[in-house]
C-alpha cells in the first residue's frame, strides 16, 4: 500500500519531545518554541513569527489583527481549503471569490481589481501546491486601494518568489505544520508578522488577549486583559517535534523534491499525449516539493483513475471541492459560473501521494500504474 501521506518521524523527533517533557516546561512559549524561532531565522530569514495551534488559527489571528468588521469584503480564491475563508468569516466578513490562473492554479491577479468595492478590506492569497501567488502584482493592487494582503502559505514553507520566501510576501504570512505538511508538529501553524508594528498586539491576541508574554520576557511583573484574543499558542512538546523537523530541513526538502521530480519526468510522456496536464512552474518561483497534482481530461477520467489506483493500493486525493460551489458557498449565493476555471479544474485535478519517506521505487510504481491505466 502506498498511502497519500505519512509523516516522517525519526529518533530525533522522539528524543526532542522526550527532552521537552524532562524539562517540565510543556505549555506554550517554552525553550523549544524559542529554538524553533531561531531555526526559522537561520534557515528562512524570518525575523518575527509566532507559533500557533494550526494554520487555521494563524489565519484567524491575522483576521483579528487587521480589525475586520461585519460587512467587510475579502477577495479570496475559491480553490482553497475552508480554513482560508472561515478565518475572516468568523469576523462576519464576506468572501468574494476570485477565479484562478490556468497555470499555477493560484488566484488570478488580473481579475482582482474588478472585484474591489468600497467594502473591500483585504485580499487573502493562497500559495497552492507550494507555488507562491503573484505577489508583486497583488501587492501593487492592494497598495493602490488601501487593502491588506494576507498570504496563506500553509503549503509553501521553504518556497520562494523572486528570491523572497513564502510567508513574507504580504502583510502577514500563515504557515501550517499539520501532519500532511512538509514540516510537521502534528497539529500547528505559524503567523509571520512582516510589519513590526503589529508584533505587540499579535502577542496579546495569541495569549487570550493578555500581556502574559511580556511577563515571560520580564517586561512587566503582572499580566492582565488588554484585547480580544484566544488561546492560540501550542504546547512546547509540539514545538520540540517541529524543532527536530527543522533540524532535518534539507533532508526532508531533498526527499520530497526527489519524488516530485520523478513524477514530473516520468509523467511527461502522458502530458505530451494530452492524457493529463502537469504542474506549470514559473521561472521566478522555487517550490518545496509539497504537492504533485495532475489534471485529467474529464471528471469521469479522474474518478476512474482514483478508483483504479485504490484497487492497486495507491491512494490519491481529489484535492478541494471549490468553495464557491460547496454547500455553504451555494447558501451564500454563489454558483458554478462564479469561477469557471476553478469549477473546471476542481472536477479534474488529482493530487498524487507524496511524502518525505516515499522511496524512488514507490514513486516510479505510482507512475507505472498511472501510465497503464490512462493508456
Amino acid at each position: 500500500m502506498i498511502p497519500f501521506n505519512k509523516p516522517s518521524i525519526t529518533d530525533l523527533e522522539i528524543s526532542c519531545v522526550a527532552d521537552a517533557m524532562k524539562l517540565r516546561r510543556t505549555s506554550g512559549d517554552g525553550p523549544y518554541t524559542m529554538k524553533v524561532y531561531e531555526k526559522f531565522k537561520e534557515i528562512l530569514g524570518i525575523e518575527n513569527m509566532l507559533l500557533t495551534t494550526s494554520g487555521t488559527t494563524a489565519l484567524e489571528m491575522a483576521s483579528l489583527l487587521i480589525d475586520l468588521e461585519p460587512g467587510d469584503e475579502v477577495i479570496v480564491p475559491s480553490f482553497t481549503f475552508s480554513s482560508t475563508a472561515n478565518a475572516f468569516m468568523l469576523r462576519r466578513a464576506k468572501p468574494v471569490f476570485c477565479d484562478i490562473r490556468k497555470d499555477t492554479m493560484n488566484i488570478d491577479e488580473t481579475k482582482i481589481e474588478a472585484l474591489i468595492t468600497k467594502k473591500t478590506t483585504a485580499v487573502y492569497t493562497v500559495d497552492y501546491a507550494g507555488f507562491p501567488a503573484e505577489a508583486d502584482a497583488i501587492n501593487e493592487i492592494a497598495k493602490k486601494h488601501g487593502l491588506f494582503v494576507i498570504e496563506d502559505a500553509a503549503q509553501a514553507v521553504g518556497s520562494s518568489y523572486k528570491g523572497r520566501k513564502a510567508g513574507t510576501l504580504g502583510d502577514f504570512g500563515c504557515y501550517s505544520f499539520h501532519e500532511t505538511k512538509n514540516y510537521s508538529m502534528g497539529e500547528g501553524g505559524g503567523l509571520v508578522i512582516n510589519d513590526p508594528k503589529y508584533i505587540d498586539r499579535a502577542e496579546i491576541i495569541r495569549e487570550k488577549g493578555t500581556n502574559r508574554r511580556q511577563v515571560l520576557k520580564g517586561m512587566t511583573d503582572k499580566y492582565t486583559w488588554h484585547d480580544i484574543g484566544s488561546s492560540f499558542l501550542p504546547s512546547d512538546l509540539l514545538a520540540a517535534m517541529l524543532y527536530a523537523q527543522l533540524e532535518r530541513y534539507d533532508e526532508i526538502m531533498a526527499k520530497r523534491l526527489n519524488v516530485w521530480n520523478i513524477y514530473h519526468a516520468q509523467l511527461k510522456e502522458l502530458a505530451d499525449k494530452e492524457l493529463l496536464k502537469q504542474p506549470v512552474l514559473p521561472e521566478h518561483i522555487t517550490h518545496n516539493g509539497h504537492m504533485y497534482n495532475i489534471i485529467l481530461p474529464t471528471a469521469k477520467c479522474r474518478d476512474n483513475l482514483v478508483a483504479r489506483l485504490k484497487e492497486a493500493g495507491i491512494y490519491a486525493y481529489i484535492c478541494y471541492v471549490p468553495l464557491h460551489s460547496a454547500p455553504l458557498g451555494r447558501k451564500l449565493g454563489y454558483n458554478p459560473e462564479t469561477c469557471p476555471v476553478t469549477e473546471d479544474y476542481g472536477q479534474r485535478v488529482l493530487r498524487l501521494p507524496l511524502y518525505a519517506d516515499m522511496t524512488s521505487t514507490e514513486a516510479e510504481l505510482v507512475c507505472e500504474k498511472i501510465k497503464k491505466i490512462l493508456k
